[in-house]
């Protein structure tokens, strides 16, 4: 390993949400001083912040994801758990309902984080704590400093309307969907990023429930997904165990099949997934307040390691920034996680994050795991009706097939599940699902007979026997 160089080096980190902050903790060993530019002022608990919106709805973090989060700030998974979040080992801990039928709960071979979003971020924020190296600043980026060679900064809008050029040898691109990076660097003279873009028109409706009395502390997750085949709007509908015994519900639905902000008509649309297992589950839990509702979901990648070497040098996108994902498939806190780790291991291969080549091998490291998030997510999103972008050809069509009937060999197979398990978490490349054992395990199907309703345990089946919550609760 590469001694790090970090003579007279700032990093400035545009953003510090969860990609912004685990970004810094990547490099703030190979430099002087890391500096996170950040619009709005950051809670010093879990509570929620400002500019995250979508903090309102279901979030795990799949282990791939979390154990980078380890990686780069030990003990955060201690932080998460001891604020109330949940381990969940996979696929034990999870009920759902794939295109192929219901899963079953083999034993423990993965894992997920699920909590509330404001317990996430506070986790990773405390982890930086204490390091000397880094420091926020208050303020709104507006535009890049350098030219289109090179960027050396950025110009900052801080409190009180005082404009500031930041200067930093090199400057990360952290602020998720709303980045306007690309744009910036048109106006230095750089061609405009490539990007892909395939929009199911998914919107999202989330809801805290207060779990019904008796129900198990070790609850699963349960996911009742999509089926992207049928000729008719795709429904999601997600219950997640978060602290202080609640339940964050997410239910999505795409273009033509939207769910609304409508308290009253919240449960009704769970109803219409294709199992009502979750309506069932709501019907006898609290609901804690009303219905968040988002339609920022379209999968978008900016393709900045395509411009090669008419990219500037000193600039990296990051998280969102670059790669946006349908969060449906729950990968992107983990494939920013990753990125980030992919930062820390490059920096310490080279020692200088200074150097020119430095920007695009990291973009190009960042990319790696956001290239698989990207195939699952889109190789479901690009079937579904009304689903805007680019269409199907004919690889898209027979990878699909051959996806379609792992997961349906998936519900009696172990080989199938361990597989589809190890790429889903993000621990292992897509090109996993064509190993031979895995390709036999297809060919042949499953082994066991399907299932004909969901596996709940007998603790679980007690929640359903109970009885509805008063019609006072309802809505």
């Amino acid at each position: 390993m590469t001694t790090p160089d970090s003579s007279n080096r700032r990093i400035m980190v545009l953003g510090g949400g969860l990609a912004g902050t685990l970004a810094a903790a990547a490099l703030a060993p190979h430099c002087d001083e890391v500096v996170i530019v950040e619009r709005h002022v950051l809670p010093a608990g879990p509570q929620p912040r400002r500019g995250l919106p979508q903090s309102r709805h279901a979030h795990m973090l799949w282990s791939g994801g979390a154990d980078a989060v380890e990686y780069l700030l030990p003990g955060t998974i201690s932080r998460w758990l001891s604020a109330g979040g949940h381990r969940i080992p996979l696929p034990t801990g999870m009920v759902s309902l794939s295109p192929g039928g219901w899963f079953r709960r083999w034993r423990a071979s993965h894992y997920l984080i699920t909590a509330s979003r404001d317990v996430i971020d506070w986790g990773i924020r405390a982890g930086l704590e204490g390091d000397a190296k880094v420091r926020f600043v208050r303020g709104e980026p507006t535009r890049l400093l350098g030219d289109c060679t090179r960027i050396t900064g950025a110009v900052i809008r801080r409190p009180g309307d005082i404009v500031e050029n930041l200067h930093a040898d090199l400057v990360i691109d952290a602020m998720g969907r709303a980045s306007r990076t690309t744009t910036w660097l048109e106006e230095l003279g750089v061609p405009a990023v490539p990007e892909s873009v395939i929009d199911a028109g998914v919107t999202y409706a989330s809801r805290r429930y207060q779990a019904p009395p008796g129900t198990p502390e070790s609850w699963p997750v349960v996911h009742i997904q999509a089926d992207p085949r049928r000729r008719s709007p795709g429904r999601v509908a997600s219950i997640l165990p978060i602290e202080g015994g609640q339940w964050l519900v997410s239910l999505s639905g795409t273009r033509g099949g939207e769910p609304t902000s409508d308290s009253t008509a919240y449960e009704a649309y769970a109803a219409q997934a294709r199992s009502p297992l979750v309506a069932e589950f709501l019907a006898r839990a609290e609901p804690l307040g009303p219905v968040t509702v988002t339609r920022t979901t379209a999968n978008r990648r900016r393709h900045f390691e395509k411009l090669g070497r008419r990219m500037p040098s000193g600039v990296i996108a990051i998280g969102d920034a670059a790669t946006a994902l349908n969060p449906v498939y729950g990968h992107g806190m983990a494939t920013a996680a990753q990125g980030a780790r992919a930062l820390a291991d490059l920096a310490a291969r080279t020692g200088d994050i200074s150097s020119p080549r430095f920007a695009r091998l990291a973009q190009r490291a960042i990319g790696r795991p956001a290239a698989a998030a990207w195939i699952l997510a889109t190789g479901q999103d690009i079937f579904f009706p009304e689903s805007r972008g680019k269409r199907p050809n004919l690889i898209d069509h027979l990878t699909s097939a051959y996806i379609r009937r792992l997961i349906h060999t998936a519900t009696g197979d172990l080989t199938a599940t361990d597989a589809l398990t190890d790429v889903m978490s993000l621990q292992a490349s897509v090109g996993a699902l064509a190993h031979p054992a895995v390709l036999l395990a297809a060919l042949r199907g499953p082994q066991l007979p399907a299932l004909t309703g969901p596996p709940l345990t007998p603790a679980e089946e007690r929640v359903l026997r109970a009885p509805q919550r008063s019609a006072l609760y309802q809505g």
